[in-house]
């Protein structure tokens, strides 16, 4: 599939090829993995396997979720590149990191 997007020409210039679709587990009241590194333009997806609910809330409030049930998901895009802290807002012992690469 990617030489089909590179192959569009000027349509895939503002997606790069390289972008990514990336799990982040809710498990054990825990972020798994608790640390990432991404390319610009991956979309980050938090999945909640706990029994209880759950949030992912960055530190200076770029992305918030609401409460994720058991199963529930939420999605972002990360298109600037930089270093993002995230926790849980309900269980702010729960925290996690995404650094973002061009």
């Amino acid at each position: 599939m990617n030489r089909l997007l590179m192959m569009t020409g000027c349509l895939m210039l503002s997606v790069p090829v390289w972008a990514q679709d990336v799990n982040v587990d809710i498990k054990e009241f825990m972020f798994g993995p608790k640390d990432l590194t991404v390319a610009v333009g991956t979309k980050v997806t938090w999945v909640n396997d706990d029994q209880i609910p759950h949030t992912v809330s960055e530190t200076h409030k770029v992305f918030r979720s609401g409460a994720l049930d058991t199963h529930d998901s939420f999605s972002y895009v990360f298109n600037t590149p930089g270093e993002y802290e995230y926790f849980c807002v309900l269980h702010p012992q729960m925290i996690g990191r995404i650094v973002v690469t061009q």
